[in-house]
């Protein structure tokens, strides 16, 4: 019996120290690319991938992400009065009952982040999504994923292709039996030494997890980094539950980093139908 998946997580906690002074003040998560915020590509491809709750794990200085999911009455009225359509607006809006959040009160890891969402999981499966990978597809990372879930069921992490010499960077699949873009996980190795990587599959920020993820992580010691790591916690997983890896074929920008978030910025304002022309000649030009 597959249930069906209904809630995601977004650890949204974190400081966004490798974007300073820009994050001072303001969330990672709401550095725009091009028109939309971070956050708002990763919600958006969970609404697409049928996601019903959003469960937003904050910190202190995190409330302009609740702002922006929430609704602006005097912006809309003042763009009501000006004739102005609130069509953009609207698509930050999510339905009465499907955002929650909570707060994680210290920086002890992405294990410790997610176990804070607990009781809004409850006993169903969940997603994950970090909001500084943004994967573009057609459909989406998190659809694509879903719909081999609710083939297989059980546990799914996404799978992304890296040059060898890159896998010392990530947490990389031991992989198993392949079958078509699912890949079964015999173990998970986190930042192996260059050269010695089982694969150059490494998980890019997306993860369908079973509950019983949270009563690992409830009792888990601090690992790597002196954090709590769901990395650990997942590893606990395969052999007692079905465990696959989702070969994403689509596009992967690391927006954690800086060179990244330009680059992702440059790819979608190129994909863009108003602002794309424009964008191409002044590249071209700088040739």
């Amino acid at each position: 019996m597959i249930k069906p998946l209904r809630k995601a997580v977004f650890p949204v906690g974190g400081l966004g120290t490798r974007f300073l002074p820009a994050t001072k003040a303001m969330p990672k998560e709401m550095l725009p690319v091009v028109d939309r915020p971070l956050i708002q590509y990763a919600v958006d491809e969970a609404i697409e991938a049928g996601i019903e709750q959003m469960i937003f794990v904050t910190g202190r200085g995190k409330s302009a992400i609740e702002d922006h999911f929430d609704i602006a009455y005097e912006l809309e009225t003042t763009m009501i009065a000006r004739g102005k359509s609130l069509d953009l607006l609207h698509q930050t809006r999510l339905a009465p009952g499907a955002v929650a959040y909570v707060r994680q009160q210290e920086p002890m890891g992405l294990g410790h982040a997610v176990w804070c969402a607990r009781d809004i999981v409850g006993d169903e499966p969940f997603a994950i999504f970090l909001a500084d990978e943004l994967m573009a597809g057609t459909p989406g990372c998190m659809k694509q994923m879903v719909d081999a879930y609710n083939r297989v069921g059980g546990n799914i992490v996404c799978g992304f292709e890296v040059p060898e010499d890159e896998t010392d960077r990530y947490g990389v699949i031991d992989p198993g039996a392949e079958n078509g873009a699912l890949v079964e996980v015999k173990g998970l190795v986190e930042k192996p030494a260059r050269g010695t990587a089982p694969s150059q599959l490494m998980i890019p920020g997306r993860y369908i997890l079973q509950p019983e993820v949270m009563d690992i992580l409830a009792t888990q010691g601090k690992g790597a980094g002196g954090e709590i790591q769901l990395t650990d916690a997942m590893a606990q997983l395969i052999g007692r539950q079905p465990f696959h890896a989702y070969r994403f074929s689509g596009t992967r920008h690391d927006c954690g980093d800086k060179a990244g978030f330009v680059q992702a910025t440059i790819a979608l304002a190129l994909q863009h139908a108003e602002i794309g022309p424009k964008v191409r000649s002044f590249l071209d030009s700088q040739r």
